[in-house]
């Protein structure tokens, strides 16, 4: 009873929505199984509709939640690496933004080499670097030099995850339209796969529940309670 009080304080309070995190893309920022309050509302593109609650104009480090380009009854969250106007490239997968080498301490490596994704968009991509179709076709027109320049109404989004994470290098800009909002506070973090996750038939699901029941005391992330995605 209390939780559903909580939960519906949230709801009556902000124009939030509760997301699940399916992936592993934002490691270490955010892992799978951790449950997130959006706040739909704390967007620029919605401030005429809600001018009562607070409004940010989205910047460069934001994590965002969106319908994917690729799939769009997909939600993905990513973080917010290039916006309208910008120049970005990889250089051995340090990002240059604007001609300036730019810090990202929230950003793991796994030691790997893969030429377009680790030089982007210097070196061209290959069958296997597993572009859009659309992307494949449209990617060139944006890039000047050795840099890709973000659109007006786009923004640019990789996961902290850099080298497991299936982002904009291969998939686009994200178009303003697209973006649903922030991620407020992880108000649950329970320990489960991708692949449990994945799993939608009504048996998977059943046994799913069945394993939250037994173990949610032992396989909740009680540190990662109440914290704020930054």
């Amino acid at each position: 009873m209390l939780s559903t009080l909580v939960v519906a304080l949230f709801i009556l309070t902000f124009n939030v929505q509760a997301f699940e995190i399916p992936t592993g893309s934002m490691e270490p920022t955010l892992l799978v199984g951790d449950h997130v309050f959006v706040d739909r509302a704390d967007v620029e593109q919605r401030q005429r509709l809600v001018p009562f609650l607070p409004h940010h104009r989205i910047r460069h480090g934001d994590i965002l939640v969106f319908l994917s380009p690729a799939q769009p009854e997909l939600h993905l969250v990513k973080r917010v690496i290039g916006v309208p106007g910008d120049h970005i490239r990889l250089e051995n997968g340090t990002l240059v933004r604007n001609g300036r080498t730019i810090p990202e301490p929230y950003v793991i490596r796994n030691g790997t080499y893969s030429p377009y994704r680790d030089n982007f968009p210097t070196l061209l991509p290959s069958e296997e670097d597993g572009l859009t179709p659309k992307w494949q076709a449209e990617f060139r027109s944006h890039i000047n030099g050795d840099e890709i320049i973000v659109p007006p109404g786009n923004y640019f989004a990789m996961g902290d995850n850099r080298d497991n994470s299936y982002d904009s290098r291969y998939w686009g800009f994200v178009p303003e339209a697209n973006i649903i909002g922030r991620p407020l506070v992880i108000y649950w973090s329970f320990s489960e796969t991708s692949e449990e996750y994945r799993q939608t038939g009504p048996i998977d699901r059943i046994a799913h529940i069945g394993k939250t029941v037994l173990h949610f005391f032992d396989e909740t992330r009680w540190n990662r309670t109440l914290r704020y995605p930054r």
